[in-house]
């Protein structure tokens, strides 16, 4: 890495930002237990070649993973920093996180619907796709046709959703609470309303459709 990537990761929210993803996330879990071939990775994650290769540069150009040829393959480990130390802190609040998840399912009975199932009735127009995350992440991507409300302005905006028809909810990934909450308060209101258990970033990585704009 040069000085003049250096200069544009100074920051600890450059170096959140390119952790951001949840395929960035699993390729670097993967690289963790040993190096890898990109083929060996693509088959580890359900990635694509040209997807996983667009998230090792960007990996690798953070300094989070290393890059070496072995004749015709490349393959790639952890990088010198305490990338362990990080993926293990990581690890641990993504388990407290599945605790509160468990603990708002449980007291307030929040089902998920799977993206496939979301997809099926995105396509037969018998559901309400909702994002409750901020404007700008909605801005930037999003499952076509959503609405944006997000979380603290549910209550204020319930009359834009309608009452006949199922609601799925969405917020970033699996262990994000703010789609618990959304739908636990749309069910306190007589709301029909379920959560995506897989959250947009798995979403976008598995290839589903996305759109961008507000």
């Amino acid at each position: 890495m040069n000085n003049a990537e250096i200069d544009t990761l100074a920051s600890p929210a450059e170096f959140a930002h390119v952790l951001g993803s949840a395929p960035r996330l699993r390729l670097l879990e993967q690289i963790a237990q040993g190096e890898h071939a990109v083929e060996q990775l693509v088959e580890l994650t359900g990635l694509s070649v040209a997807n996983a290769s667009q998230h090792l540069q960007q990996l690798r150009r953070a300094g989070f993973v290393q890059a070496r040829r072995d004749g015709k393959r490349v393959l790639y480990r952890l990088g010198s920093g305490p990338v362990m130390q990080l993926l293990a802190a990581l690890d641990v609040y993504a388990q407290h996180q599945r605790s509160e998840l468990q603990a708002l399912g449980r007291g307030d009975h929040v089902e998920a619907i799977s993206g496939d199932e979301l997809l099926a009735r995105m396509h037969e127009a018998s559901v309400t796709v909702l994002d409750v995350r901020p404007a700008q992440e909605f801005a930037a991507g999003h499952l076509p046709g959503a609405i944006n409300i997000p979380l603290d302005d549910l209550q204020r905006r319930l009359a834009e959703l309608p009452v006949n028809q199922e609601i799925a909810a969405y917020c970033r990934g699996p262990y994000c609470v703010l789609s618990v909450q959304a739908v636990a308060a749309l069910r306190r209101h007589g709301l029909h309303a379920r959560r995506l258990g897989s959250g947009y970033d798995d979403w976008q990585a598995a290839g589903l459709p996305v759109t961008a704009g507000a």
